[in-house]
């Protein structure tokens, strides 16, 4: 069995289990199919990157959820 991944996520640190792909991190912080933008270590991780890039232990995370309003 694989180490935990202890990662900072919105400022908080935090721990997943190992291996963690993006796709994988957005269900199970619950935010599957919500609007959203991930950095990872100051760089945006594109949408079309979620299910093959991998986060890795000590990766500074940022999710920012979109917000509508009018």
């Amino acid at each position: 069995m694989s180490a935990p991944i202890r990662v900072v996520l919105n400022g908080a640190p935090r721990e997943f289990p190992a291996p963690l792909t993006f796709s994988e991190l957005i269900d199970e912080l619950s935010l599957a199919g919500r609007r959203l933008a991930v950095e990872r270590n100051g760089e945006i991780v594109p949408r079309s990157r979620f299910g093959d890039a991998r986060v890795a232990d000590g990766d500074r995370i940022e999710v920012v959820i979109a917000v509508g309003g009018g």
